[in-house]
């Protein structure tokens, strides 16, 4: 399995914690180990999937894209979940 990331994606991990980098490679783990864990999201965001986890009190979620044919998954965007989808839909 190859794991792309887009390049927002690569400049939000940079300024994460120690803490939010482990949460967030745990993620990444679990949609290696099932790329359809997210959610299907529709309309403009068609083809993009989000899984969502807690790192302690705070709700975190992570947008991907995973192509079956090419055994590939593109980490798209991870944030809060406030104005997570707007940023989200300006970068599509």
């Amino acid at each position: 399995m190859k794991i792309l990331q887009s390049n927002i994606f690569k400049r939000r991990i940079k300024k994460l914690h120690e803490n939010e980098k482990q949460a967030l490679d745990d993620s990444v783990k679990a949609i290696v180990k099932d790329p359809t864990i997210g959610a299907v999201k529709v309309g403009d965001l068609k083809g993009v999937l989000v899984y969502k986890y807690k790192l302690s009190t705070n709700q975190y979620l992570l947008a991907y894209t995973y192509n079956l044919e090419e055994q590939e998954i593109t980490l798209l965007a991870h944030g809060s979940h406030e104005n997570f989808y707007r940023d989200l839909k300006r970068q599509s």
